[in-house]
């Protein structure tokens, strides 16, 4: 499983580098087209200095491709987001394997606990029974020979 998330974070690496890249060079193509679109704005060429229909023309062209470009970023963010999307997915998956994994081991930990506990509390017990054996083997020892003694 950890192979498989750093081959995957080794692969998208070098994607989301690139797209960075891109949106940075889209970013600055938006900002010359924008001064393009100020220089058009103030570009009046009719009798007066009033502004023509061409440089009307002209100025909501620049628009347009401003729009168009802003499509591009657009389109770019939401492939950034999809990439942050799908490595947040895959370490999310990853930690919940971990825990999974943890959950496991603590319950075979748990249940051989409980067999050693087991196991503690029946030599316990056998150790008092051979307590409760050798008592009584004293006593009637102790007894029988009072007795041999008081015959004798």
């Amino acid at each position: 499983m950890l192979k498989r998330y750093l081959l995957l974070l080794l692969l998208l690496a070098p994607i989301s580098l690139f797209a960075q890249a891109k949106l940075d060079k889209l970013v600055t193509e938006r900002t010359d087209m924008h001064a393009a679109w100020k220089a058009s704005e103030s570009k009046k060429t009719g009798i007066f200095g009033n502004r023509t229909k061409k440089d009307m023309i002209e100025t909501n062209d620049w628009m347009e491709r401003i729009i168009q470009k802003d499509n591009q970023i657009m389109e770019e963010l939401k492939m950034l987001s999809e990439i942050e999307k799908t490595e947040i997915t895959y370490e999310k998956n990853d930690y919940k394997f971990i825990s999974q994994k943890q959950e496991r081991e603590i319950a075979l930990l748990k249940r051989q606990l409980a067999e050693k506990e087991g196991i503690a509390i029946e030599e316990k017990s056998e150790s008092r029974t051979y307590e409760w054996l050798t008592f009584i083997f004293f006593l009637s020892t102790a007894v029988l020979s009072f007795l041999f003694w008081k015959r004798s």
